[in-house]
């Protein structure tokens, strides 16, 4: 399968690590993964603001980079909700390649019908799965189904797992007092798991967790699920 890697900007500028994690799964698992230079932002903050007329241009622009591939694979369970939910109602045109796009675990169970990766991590984990995953992609349990075929990983249940840890984009910088509660409760969910790595579907969310984390000097590393997968030995 030809299959195309939208990084998305948070990944594109602060961590590049996860768009390398992904090309290597596919590869691994035998597939031809290509990175289009031309790609932009989704649009995903303007349209979420009102500035929709703003967003139409990336909107577009996705559409011409993106439509030849037989899929599209985010890292980013938020901007795939986007371009899934979003783009056709913006833009019809883009309902084609929007439907062809796909969150990272999608792809895999879905699609290509993978559960093992053939991934080593042993490390103790803990899940959160992130709002827009959960409540627009309706990921389920592919992430975790996924994360448990992976050998040496105990996996641990986070309490509350389903309650949303305060990023929200722009809703952070709109109510931090909320946003800054939400993270508290979530920092103290992650605690008492015991774990020593905290991972989910959105590094923009896992910025959040992960510097609430720190400033509590947990010891937890925040990482994405894709570098997880990737993984074939050791931590460091």
């Amino acid at each position: 399968m030809r299959i195309a890697l939208f990084i998305t900007c948070v990944n594109d500028l602060a961590y590049p690590a996860t768009g390398i994690a992904v090309t290597r799964i596919l590869r691994r698992l035998g597939h031809t993964v290509e990175f289009p230079e031309r790609q932009t932002c989704c649009g995903q903050m303007h349209a979420n603001t009102g500035y929709r007329a703003e967003a139409m241009p990336m909107v577009r622009s996705y559409v011409d980079v993106f439509d030849g591939y037989d899929a599209v694979v985010a890292p980013s369970g938020s901007c795939t909700a986007m371009i899934r939910d979003q783009y056709p109602r913006l833009h019809p045109p883009a309902a084609s390649v929007a439907a062809r796009t796909y969150e990272l675990s999608e792809l895999l169970v879905d699609v290509l019908g993978v559960t093992d990766v053939g991934a080593e991590f042993p490390e103790t984990v803990t899940y959160h799965p992130t709002c827009h995953g959960l409540r627009m992609l309706r990921l389920g349990d592919r992430p975790l189904t996924l994360l448990r075929q992976v050998r040496g990983i105990d996996l641990v249940d986070l309490g509350d797992a389903e309650e949303c840890c305060g990023f929200g984009g722009t809703f952070a910088l709109k109510n931090p007092d909320v946003s800054t509660a939400m993270l508290s409760d979530k920092c103290a969910r992650v605690g008492e798991t015991g774990a020593r790595v905290l991972a989910a579907a959105d590094n923009s969310c896992l910025a959040h967790i992960g510097g609430g984390l720190d400033r509590r000097r947990s010891g937890v590393r925040a990482m994405h699920y894709a570098e997880i997968l990737a993984s074939t030995g050791a931590t460091s």
